[in-house]
């Protein structure tokens, strides 16, 4: 289950879950045994797919779709490329007193997933 205190996003979470072989802990616990177990597993591993580092590791809609809606094998995902702990820039305090601002006072953008 995921925890607000973490320091991890939901996306390092479930990251650190598949890398521990435990994916299926993603799934909601209220759901208890009503869910296909294999097919929760199966779109955690394309959803890991979606989020990869470069945009050429990541499949294209319509071969998400075919992945969806088949058996084919799919690719080992690699490390996700959205890994924002919380204690970047937003809980750094010398950064704070600048305003969020570089050295040479560009503005700095946080990703942030939707």
């Amino acid at each position: 289950m995921y925890h607000s205190d973490h320091s991890v996003n939901l996306i390092g979470h479930a990251w650190g879950l598949w890398k521990g072989g435990n994916p299926l802990e993603l799934a909601n616990q209220f759901l208890g045994e009503s869910y296909s177990r294999s097919e929760v597993a199966r779109c955690i591993h394309i959803s890991l797919l979606c989020v990869q580092q470069t945009p050429e590791d990541r499949p294209t809609m319509s071969s998400v779709l075919l992945m969806l809606g088949s058996e084919i094998e799919l690719p080992e995902p690699k490390e996700p490329g959205f890994l924002v702990e919380k204690t970047s820039l937003e809980t750094d305090s010398s950064l704070s007193k600048h305003n969020s601002m570089s050295v040479n006072n560009l503005t700095i953008s946080l990703l942030q997933a939707r």
